[in-house]
């Protein structure tokens, strides 16, 4: 499968984007908890519009799956960016970890069944790179004010990541407010103090700027 994204043009009406967001959310939805066999029609009904509407903003199944994860990628990917152009490195820096750990508890393992399903859809090592470089840099600019624990390393994010996608939850809300509740534990994990305490040694997770294939490319690693 070769990613082809549905392009979305400037001037599309509001309810238009809306409807465009939902079909989105509702693929994404699907996919994970039906596979990708799932109708067209069905996708529609949990968007709450009708199968025209569908074939009207994605024309086919295969742009209408590669647009769900190239819009979600390009969340991740948006998130680290915007924390990196915090003026304040530390407001950037949590601001980056409660948005991640929030989009990807809405994701609710799409990008990793995307994955699974079309592992040559596009080049997830360029992404992995990327976006592990400016993860890489989000944290160096936050040490730099003092303010995140010096002996914070890039496998910690990774291990973050790891352990909020572990989160199950009854509802897709609950999972989200669960998803809050431990991004805003690990920001107080992060955070310097006067007299910091010594971390256990950080096992090696990642080989140079790989990472584990389970991890959701989307995510940090682009």
């Amino acid at each position: 499968m070769i990613a082809v994204t549905a392009r979305l043009p400037r001037n599309l009406r509001s309810d238009a984007r809306d409807n465009r967001h939902r079909i989105l959310d509702a693929t994404r939805s699907a996919f994970v908890t039906d596979g990708l066999a799932v109708p067209i029609r069905e996708i529609a009904r949990r968007a709450d519009v009708g199968p025209a509407t569908v074939y009207r903003h994605f024309p086919t199944k295969q742009m209408l799956v590669a647009e769900a994860f190239t819009d979600q990628m390009l969340a991740w990917r948006s998130i680290l960016g915007e924390g990196l152009a915090d003026p304040d490195p530390w407001h950037g820096f949590c601001v980056t970890v409660e948005k991640l750990c929030e989009l990807q508890a809405r994701d609710r393992g799409f990008i990793a069944a995307f994955k699974s399903a079309f592992p040559r859809a596009m080049d997830f090592a360029a992404n992995r790179s990327s976006s592990l470089t400016s993860a890489a840099e989000l944290i160096r600019r936050a040490k730099g004010t003092g303010r995140l624990r010096p002996d914070t390393v890039l496998d910690d994010l990774i291990l973050m990541i790891m352990a909020n996608g572990g989160i199950h939850a009854s509802t897709p809300a609950a999972a989200i407010a669960a998803s809050r509740r431990f991004a805003a534990l690990m920001i107080q994990a992060f955070q310097a103090s006067p007299a910091p305490s010594q971390l256990p040694p950080m096992p090696q997770l990642t080989p140079a700027v790989s990472v584990p294939r389970h991890w959701p490319t989307g995510g940090i690693t682009g």
